[in-house]
Parts: structure tokens; sequence; C-alpha cells
């Protein structure tokens, strides 16, 4: 995650994806359509982490941006800053 990027909020976010489709997980902070890229980051160096749904489901994603299992939540919300 880049350092210029802003948390959307706290914590996941529960959104349903689907095997072998292609996202577009917004790294920025900005997009309205949060988790999801809606093209805020436009005029800047930020760029969307694009993947491919491994199965269909429920999959919580980061909302805050400092997962380091991007683009799935890995509590990192909940750790102190350094």
């Amino acid at each position: 995650m880049s350092d210029n990027s802003r948390s959307g909020a706290k914590g996941p976010m529960a959104v349903e994806l689907e095997e072998g489709r292609k996202y577009a997980f917004c790294t920025c902070g900005a997009s309205r359509s949060q988790p999801f890229c809606d093209g805020s980051h436009q005029g800047t160096s930020m760029s969307p982490h694009r993947f491919t749904a491994e199965k269909s489901g429920t999959a919580n994603l980061c909302v805050c941006k400092k997962t380091g299992k991007m683009p799935y939540c890995d509590g990192s919300h909940g750790k102190p800053e350094r």
C-alpha cells in the first residue's frame, strides 16, 4: 500500500464475489464505491489492485488500506500504529 492512500473506513467490508470474475480494488481510499475502484485516483500515481475471485461467496475486503493480504482484510485495522 502506498503512503498516499487514504483509509476508506475502519474495519473490513463484506462483499459478494463471483468465482473467476475480475475486480478492481480501490487502493487510494477515495472511491465512493468502496471497496472497489471508481476511478477517483485519476490524476494521481495511484492505481487499483486488480484481482480475480478464487471462489464465489462472501469475502471481507480491506477498507482501511493497511492489510498485508490485499485485497482481503487481515485485521490490520485493529493493530496500533507504529
